[in-house]
């Protein structure tokens, strides 16, 4: 009988060691699918392509706009834009500078090879609730969904 207690036992560590080491192994990787099944991301050749396909896509994004890519997270307000700008200068309805407002960060939850990394830092003005970079032509914009929401709070009136 105490052979077969510890033969169980032996199992039972076994079992529970082999879970462990996958875990560890595939545990990233989990994390990684499960954060990725809540972004959406697209390309396009153009703003109005995209501006056509996806409500979500901001309107001061120039239909003359080319080479667009764009990841949103399905579960906030979280954006990243890519576009390139024909004349180089921000769209209309943007403004230059960040006049009385901060820099928002990029969101923390979206990662994308076309982003660069510190863009924040080079923020040079504002799209609706978008904050900007505007390098030679090309535009990098990127949306917190923690400050828009903030934002739409301190817009709406106050209740009485």
């Amino acid at each position: 009988m105490k052979g077969i207690v510890s033969k169980v036992a032996l199992g039972v560590a076994g079992t529970g060691m082999a879970v462990a080491v996958a875990a560890v192994a595939v545990g990233p990787r989990v994390s990684e699918w499960y954060d990725g099944r809540h972004q959406e991301q697209a390309s396009y050749e153009s703003g109005s392509q995209a501006k056509a396909d996806r409500r979500s896509m901001p309107t001061w994004l120039p239909d003359n706009a080319s080479s667009v890519k764009y990841l949103m997270s399905t579960t906030g307000d979280d954006r990243l834009l890519r576009a390139t700008l024909p004349d180089g200068r921000l769209p209309l309805g943007c403004t230059t500078g960040l006049p009385g407002k901060a820099t928002h960060p990029v969101p923390q939850n979206l990662k994308v090879g076309w982003f660069p990394e510190g863009v924040a830092t080079k923020a040079s003005g504002t799209c609706g609730h978008y904050n900007v970079s505007l390098t030679g032509n090309q535009l990098y914009a990127w949306q917190d969904g923690a400050a828009v929401q903030a934002a739409l709070r301190a817009e709406r009136p106050a209740k009485h």
